[in-house]
């Protein structure tokens, strides 16, 4: 053998023989230590088998020639060579598909009623077979005739799909569904109060699943080393087949590292099934002599869920002070019997399988030796109600849960936004990324202006249904925790399809990705704008919100010019923006690191029931009728209607600087892309000069400003030409730059418990930006460049109808102006007759911002002394009494009473006591 064939050989026979022998213990340890077989024993036993067919196919087609040169390979081996690649590709996808299966399916014997975390696995499980059968079926047909595939010139009539590069562009389904495998158990296994030693054994156990995706990384690194070395013969990469190229050669070592993958899959599957088969040959390897108690899990769940499986305890032999026959329990609770149960059936005679009870599969693993069945035959449950203060647990699970966001002062406030604003600065940056890449593929697949802004379109698109259709029930079930979570996995899973887009230099498939990724961001901006909003005192909620808008702003600065300096400065063809990837590879995975983190981390919530209180304080002047609709509702409906023409203008003049650039000074030294980072500059310092004004000013005239200044900058930008028209222009960012916030805060303000429904509307207004910047291209083309920008007027004046109403009702006033102190304060006492604080402070309402209000006791009511209810100051005079009942006794009982008066006061004391 020379050149590629040993290595790939070797490798690939060491693997097949690891995972061979591993699927051996697997049986052994199920069928001799747990005496029972479950349904994804049976389907890791079919992954093999399709493994053994999978990876004998490779070794007899290395026999025929795989890593030799094309012109190496004997003419009568061609034709076996032919049907063993077409053998490998067929059954490649259903050996993953079975041992993702068979993991999935052990994965649901976790839990029975943990409802999230089984969606989210029946979830994965259908992805994993959907998209398996389709590219099985791929690879069946792929060529058109069958027959043409094992012919080594293919036939002019005929028509064959490229292994290689559908290898590559399907490759993000595979990353996902590894990475949705290696998650999905964590937040149960972490749930978990286990011995120190059981407790690293069981997430090493499950954590295996890392070297899959390790390795499939590996594997499209020489996939796409493969794709873009062939591609350098033939100039391009195409979904087609590419005749005459060196096959044998290039796709031996990715052939290679397809079997070490599944290999290592059915390696990573086994492993936590042999836990048994280890403790009983090496029991000192896995039992924690130092662990003294039984275990449980919190809130008597194991994994963390109520019902579901018995919790692990240590055999008599493994703690120490632990008697060898069961000691009496009390047995006046019924978790009490359960454990006294527990203890009597460990220390006993182990149980045989017909009369030992159902366990759960997390039993199984810890302590294998007292559990012979398997968790797919139960489903009563038995748990420990206590555990020694020694045991060590998951610190980062055991943390107290966060108070309401509604009750957070402003530096209470600082850790949770901080936290949240990242997110914002990640949006922005993925916005600037998406605005160069798409540049690039215009220019190399050669995109005409209106396939451009279908690109942009697509993005905004996701704005229009994603809020509503995943970022509502998401928030409005589980949360703005959960609703970080789901936005950023939908967002990574937006820029792993970017992938498969580039290999194919696929127009619809790079406009499927830029809508994915515009609906994961819309997800999350669902949650993200609200709680900054929410987050602290409400009189601060725009400036909190221009701040964090403003991190966004510098994320979208960033952005572009890294993307056009560093990670895209080369892409000047197909294979160069395949080799882009990489870097959106890291987007994803570091946002669903994000996820994990957001996972653990105590994020505040605010429930509808919070939200309601807080809007009830001013509930006089939320429900002030204007027209005949109450004045939140008017607000709020007019606050959408202004947040979508907004963003459409903003967005048109996005669209159209470039051209405008060019149009104004075509021999700047500027270019338009200098002149755009400018631009974006301006729009970052415009947000955070917003939120500091708002210290001084009210919003509501900052908003009212902002929009005369976007009128009359685009009337400005039409009459003038040259420089003054392009500063008109940057002046028109600065302009735009508070306007967002300010609105979406306003229009949040008063909602109650429909203010997560109300939030969900305002970003889908974001959808504004789908629509316009086509119009505004017509209307360049039927009169020029110039007089385009009468589409951004027209757009601006439609959403200045909003401050004109907020400026001008007396009664919107009264209802948007922040007053101070506007919170669920924790320590207050309520009276029967409530003090209308916000009432008093309407009466003399501020001139100014947030800085200027009057900060008086009657204004700051967290100042006031603590105001005692009735019945306290009942109980509190009883008690005093008491006191001096007991002070007149003692004196008595010294000096003898001196009148019948005396004693008859004493009666009445008595009966006034025994009453109360």
């Amino acid at each position: 053998m020379k050149d590629r064939q040993q290595p790939t050989l070797g490798v690939s026979i060491t693997f097949f023989t690891i995972a061979t022998i591993f699927v051996a213990l697997r049986f052994i340890s199920r069928i001799f230590v747990v005496r029972k077989i479950g349904l994804h024993d049976w389907l890791m036993l079919v992954a093999w088998l399709i493994d053994f067919g999978f990876s004998f196919s490779l070794f007899f087609a290395v026999q025929k020639g795989l890593g030799l040169h094309a012109s190496d390979i004997r003419p009568e081996d061609e034709l076996a060579f032919n049907k063993a690649n077409y053998a490998f590709t067929v059954l490649y996808n259903p050996a993953l598909m079975a041992v993702k299966t068979s993991i999935l399916v052990f994965f649901l014997t976790l839990t029975r009623n943990q409802k999230v975390f089984r969606f989210a696995n029946y979830l994965t499980l259908f992805v994993v077979n959907a998209a398996g059968f389709a590219l099985t079926f791929v690879n069946i047909f792929q060529c058109r005739p069958v027959s043409a595939v094992f012919l080594s010139d293919v036939p002019a009539h005929a028509n064959c799909t490229d292994i290689v590069t559908l290898y590559l562009s399907s490759s993000p389904v595979n990353i996902i569904t590894d990475i949705a495998i290696l998650l999905l158990p964590m937040p149960l296994l972490t749930k978990m109060r286990l011995p120190y030693k059981q407790k690293i054994i069981l997430v090493i156990t499950f954590s295996f699943g890392f070297f899959v995706a390790v390795v499939d990384v590996v594997r499209i690194a020489f996939l796409q080393q493969a794709a873009i070395s062939r591609s350098l013969e033939v100039k391009s990469i195409h979904i087609k087949n590419i005749g005459g190229v060196d096959f044998s050669w290039y796709a031996s070592l990715s052939f290679m590292w397809s079997v070490v993958e599944v290999n290592i899959s059915i390696i990573c599957g086994c492993v936590p099934s042999l836990k048994p088969l280890v403790t009983r040959l090496v029991p000192k390897l896995i039992r924690d002599t130092n662990d003294d108690t039984s275990i449980s899990s919190p809130h008597g769940l194991s994994a963390g869920v109520a019902g579901e499986s018995q919790v692990a305890v240590p055999s008599p032999a493994a703690v120490p002070g632990l008697p060898e026959s069961p000691s009496p329990l009390p047995s006046g609770k019924e978790g009490n019997k359960s454990l006294q149960k527990q203890v009597g059936s460990v220390s006993g005679v182990r149980p045989s399988s017909r009369d030992s009870g159902p366990i759960g599969i997390l039993d199984f693993l810890g302590h294998p030796e007292t559990a012979p069945q398997d968790t797919e035959g139960g489903t009563q449950t038995h748990t420990s109600a206590s555990y020694a203060p020694d045991i060590t647990f998951f610190d980062f699970v055991n943390m107290k849960n966060p108070e309401s966001m509604l009750k957070l002062n402003n530096r209470e406030s600082i850790a949770p936004i901080a936290l949240t604003t990242l997110l914002f600065f990640l949006w922005g940056f993925a916005y600037g990324l998406l605005d160069i890449l798409n540049s690039q593929f215009q220019t190399i697949v050669h995109l005409g202006p209106w396939h451009s802004l279908g690109l942009h379109g697509a993005y905004f698109g996701g704005y229009v249904i994603g809020p509503l259709l995943i970022g509502q029930p998401v928030l409005k079930i589980w949360g703005f925790k959960s609703t970080f979570i789901t936005g950023l996995c939908i967002y990574a899973c937006g820029t792993l399809i970017f992938w498969p887009s580039a290999v194919l230099t696929s127009t619809p498939a790079f406009i499927l990705s830029n809508f994915i990724v515009g609906f994961g961001l819309a997800v999350l901006e669902t949650a993200a704008n609200p709680f900054i909003a929410l987050c602290g005192p409400l009189e601060n909620s725009e400036i909190r919100l221009n701040i964090s808008q403003g991190v966004q702003a510098v994320g979208s600065v960033v952005s572009p010019l890294l993307a056009k300096r560093v990670l895209f400065k080369d892409v000047q063809d197909v294979a160069s923006l395949v080799d882009v990837q990489w870097a959106y590879l890291g987007i994803a995975l570091f946002d669903v690191l994000l996820a994990v983190a957001f996972y653990y981390l105590p994020i505040p919530e605010a429930s509808d029931e919070d939200l309601e209180e807080l809007a009830n304080r001013r509930r006089e002047d939320n429900m002030t009728k204007v027209i005949g609709i109450p004045v939140v509702w008017l607000t709020l409906g007019l606050g959408i209607w202004s947040q979508f023409f907004y963003v459409a203008g903003q967005e048109v003049l996005a669209t159209a600087l470039q051209r405008f650039v060019i149009a104004a000074r075509p021999d700047s030294s500027l270019g338009p892309f200098d002149v755009l980072t400018i631009g974006h500059s301006i729009f970052a310092v415009g947000r955070f000069f917003a939120a500091f004004a708002q210290w001084f000013l009210k919003p509501r005239w900052i908003l009212m400003v902002s929009y005369i200044g976007m009128i009359v900058c685009s009337i400005l930008c039409m009459k003038t030409s040259g420089s003054a028209a392009i500063a008109m222009a940057m002046l028109l960012y600065l302009f735009e730059s508070g306007a967002f916030s300010i609105i979406f805060a306003i229009s949040l303000r008063g909602t109650a418990q429909h203010t997560k429904t109300a939030a969900v509307l305002m970003t889908m207004a974001i959808g504004g930006g789908t629509f316009f910047p086509f119009a505004e291209y017509a209307a360049y083309l039927a009169h020029g460049e110039s007089y385009s920008f009468c589409v951004i007027i027209a757009l601006f004046c439609a959403g200045a109808i909003f401050p004109i109403y907020l400026n001008l009702v007396p009664a919107v006033k009264k209802q948007v102006d922040p007053v101070p102190n506007e919170y669920l304060r924790r320590h207050r006492r309520r009276t029967r007759i409530p003090v209308d604080t916000m009432h008093r402070e309407k009466d003399n309402p501020s001139m100014g911002g947030v800085l200027s209000r009057p900060r008086s006791l009657v204004s700051n009511p967290d100042h006031l002394p603590d105001l005692l209810l009735p019945e306290e100051i009942h109980q509190n005079s009883l008690a005093r009494d008491l006191s001096g009942a007991q002070s007149i006794s003692s004196s008595s009982s010294r000096v003898k009473p001196s009148s019948s008066r005396d004693s008859g006061s004493k009666q009445r004391f008595s009966a006034r006591v025994n009453d109360a």
